[in-house]
């Protein structure tokens, strides 16, 4: 379950870092738009971007953002991705979050996919 105060940042809109292992252990960071999906977090990418194929690899992923009303309040955010959608499910995720984002449906010119995150461990600010 997402905590309240960690959705409603999750829901605005700022940028999200995913972070990802990859297979030789480096880690591997990208900036990302992000919302949520029932009790999971939400990210698209391309099907064969590093971060989806370290994802495959090892589920295992942590965001961090800060508070688009409070660059100074971090939220960080580690679990596991737990579904992968693509086609139509995929499509309709994608473009609720870009129209979030700017306003407008996701350009169709690239494939895409959505990973859904079960979060394990949430904070809000530092400590």
């Amino acid at each position: 379950m997402i905590d309240p105060d960690v959705r409603r940042h999750l829901d605005a809109t700022p940028l999200a870092h995913v972070a990802t292992v990859a297979p030789d252990g480096a880690p591997h960071s990208v900036p990302v738009w992000v919302g949520t999906h029932a009790d999971r977090i939400a990210f698209l990418t391309g099907p064969r971007s590093r971060k989806a194929r370290n994802l495959r690899h090892d589920p295992r992923v942590a965001l961090s953002l800060t508070a688009t009303d409070d660059p100074f309040t971090p939220v960080v955010v580690r679990g596991r991705v737990v579904e992968w959608l693509d086609g139509d499910a995929a499509w309709e995720i994608a473009d609720e979050i870009a129209r979030k984002y700017v306003g407008a449906s996701y350009p169709r010119g690239e494939e895409r996919v959505v990973a859904l995150v079960e979060p394990e461990h949430q904070r809000l600010g530092v400590g």
